[in-house]
């Protein structure tokens, strides 16, 4: 049979739980913090996209001879044999299904989510944790970047968005993806698939066709194109770095609650534990009275 738990080792494990629930508190609050400066971030990078975005489209329809067009190496569609996926993953874990979704998006995204099966491709890892799962299951990884998700900046940009550039206008891979985790609010967190490239610019909206440009439109949309492609994957970073944090502070709170739940069915138990013991030393002591009073 198990040997019963004593009083003193429930009274060493809630010590213990308590030690942890502190510990996720702690994580909880500078996850909290963490999370308030990537929302501010995200939030105030968006519109500078959208008008980015915008911005390429009204320029491309201004250049509209598809003469022109075929200047742009970074605007060209050709048939997909290859592809390049940039996996955006977190460096640290502790954040719930955070990785796992984002990861599980990226095979899907790979093996099923297309109409066409892709059995060329690459892999681009951004995070430890992606690249930590590539290594494990042996996908063809040909580039990791780490310690770039939790606060990203343009200059950690610049080398992803090279390699991409790169290796779509050299035609080693005719598409990039990118997948992510798009931030929607601190509950909720979405995996998403991202085109980079080719671009796909929107169309134009007519914002700035009273502009001047010098020396030519066609100048400045080349000039923007790079610039283009380095804010998406910036804003894609800010997206992933806020939820990853909004993600961790969710699962620090669930697991202090989860703690303290614990600790309280603990002490209960310890004080029936303790009842139990009193009630059986008190019975003993009785029993030794009433020995010696029959012996007497």
């Amino acid at each position: 049979m198990p040997q019963a738990v004593t009083p003193r080792e429930i009274r060493r494990r809630i010590r213990s739980i308590k030690n942890t629930a502190q510990i996720t508190r702690a994580m909880e609050m500078v996850a909290a913090s963490r999370m308030r400066r990537a929302q501010q971030a995200v939030l105030a990078a968006r519109p500078y996209a959208e008008r980015i975005r915008a911005m390429l489209g009204d320029l491309a329809a201004m250049t509209s001879p598809q003469e022109e067009m075929r200047a742009f190496p970074l605007l060209q569609r050709r048939p997909i044999r290859r592809i390049q996926l940039i996996l955006v993953t977190a460096d640290r874990g502790l954040a719930g299904a955070l990785n796992t979704n984002v990861i599980r998006r990226a095979v899907d995204f790979i093996t099923r989510e297309r109409s066409e099966p892709i059995e060329n491709f690459d892999i681009v890892a951004v995070g430890r944790k992606g690249r930590d799962f590539l290594v494990r299951y042996g996908w063809p990884m040909i580039a990791e970047f780490t310690r770039v998700s939790d606060r990203p900046s343009l200059e950690a940009v610049r080398p992803i968005a090279e390699l991409a550039t790169q290796d779509f206008v050299n035609g080693r891979v005719d598409a990039v993806f990118v997948v992510y985790t798009h931030f929607i609010n601190t509950l909720r967190q979405e995996p998403r698939v991202l085109q980079l490239l080719p671009i796909e610019p929107p169309e134009g909206t007519g914002a700035i066709s009273d502009y001047f440009f010098e020396p030519d439109p066609v100048t400045v949309l080349e000039a923007l194109l790079p610039r283009f492609i380095e804010m998406q994957l910036y804003r894609v970073l800010l997206e992933a770095a806020a939820s990853e944090h909004s993600a961790r502070m969710v699962a620090m709170r669930n697991a202090t609650q989860n703690a303290l739940d614990l600790v309280a069915e603990l002490t209960l138990t310890y004080n029936k534990a303790r009842q139990a013991q009193i009630t059986r030393e008190v019975s003993e002591i009785a029993a030794g009275a009433n020995a010696l009073g029959a012996l007497q």
